[in-house]
């Protein structure tokens, strides 16, 4: 009886220094430094804007933030590697929305819940996407593009994959207009861009083609953000052509659920800091995203409405992910 009663004693003990360790935590947050895994190779749409807004991070944090990329199965590789660290704001993904949107709404099997495995800190920035054709195409609007596609034969629009917001863009223009469309999925963008400048499609919808368009080589027919974007001004959105869609990539940092919320909070607070950085700022609006910001729960809201909505638009076109 004594022995149980001894054992009582020492997990009650255990569970007292665990609680104590954790209130701790916060005040001494943080005393090392703070990996940031992207999951994308290095110098792409989700590694420039981590790079940018983590750089100046480390600056009110008083720590390093280490930034590594683990690409690989379109970033669920590195999603499951921080779903499985320590949930004590040390190691933080910073998520996209492929890995937190649009895998979760699409794949048959994900190996990780984008919603309960991960706590939301702060979605950092957004861009929408351009609609573009080659310059020398006989479409000169996004309605030409869609009358020639109910006229000829089926328009072919590029993908960087299946599921991607690029092809979800391609399935509503062919649904709104009635329109037979083809998607050519690429691995990646870059030869997808590639293939639209060569004449190999005849449309795609990315936002990293400004340099083609500056160049004269890619012309933008609308754009898909809810006001018109400041990379294209000139564009008109899918708005005023009189389409309700919206969509946009984004991107922002996530823990591992279970870290505790004063550490959350205080990253929320750094990063938000960070894109208050007039240098910040610049970097980031020079490559065309949109800063965001905001509070936690903020993010969580836009996330599960994002998984919610491409849910959806998946049912009523058969669209799975193997």
């Amino acid at each position: 009886m004594q022995r149980v009663t001894m054992a009582a004693t020492a997990a009650g003990l255990l569970v007292a220094l665990t609680a104590a360790a954790h209130a701790q935590a916060p005040s001494t947050y943080p005393d090392r430094p703070i990996k940031v895994v992207v999951p994308a190779a290095a110098g792409g749409v989700t590694d420039n804007p981590a790079r940018i807004v983590t750089n100046r991070m480390r600056d009110n944090l008083g720590q390093t933030l280490v930034v590594e990329n683990q690409g690989g199965a379109g970033g669920i590789l590195a999603a499951e590697n921080v779903k499985r660290a320590a949930p004590d704001g040390y190691t933080l993904l910073y998520v996209n929305a492929a890995t937190h949107g649009l895998l979760p709404a699409l794949k048959k099997s994900l190996s990780y819940d984008a919603l309960k495995d991960f706590v939301p800190i702060m979605m950092a920035v957004r861009a929408p996407l351009a609609i573009v054709v080659h310059s020398d195409s006989p479409y000169k609007t996004l309605a030409d593009l869609v009358k020639g596609a109910g006229e000829s034969k089926p328009l072919n629009y590029g993908s960087p994959g299946p599921g991607n917001t690029s092809h979800l863009i391609g399935l509503m223009l062919a649904q709104a207009g009635k329109a037979p469309m083809q998607a050519v999925h690429y691995r990646g963008e870059a030869p997808m861009i590639q293939d639209l400048i060569s004449g190999q499609v005849d449309f795609a919808a990315s936002n990293i083609i400004r340099t083609h368009v500056e160049a004269g080589t890619l012309r933008v027919l609308a754009t898909t953000g809810d006001k018109r974007w400041f990379a294209f001004p000139d564009a008109p959105t899918l708005g005023e052509l009189g389409y309700t869609a919206e969509y946009y990539a984004w991107s922002g940092l996530v823990a591992p659920a279970g870290t505790p919320q004063a550490v959350v909070d205080r990253i929320n607070a750094s990063a938000n800091t960070a894109l208050a950085d007039q240098d910040v700022i610049k970097a980031l609006t020079a490559n065309g995203f949109e800063i965001v910001g905001g509070k936690p729960e903020v993010f969580a809201k836009a996330m599960s409405a994002y998984i919610r909505d491409v849910s959806e638009i998946g049912r009523k076109n058969g669209l799975e992910i193997d």
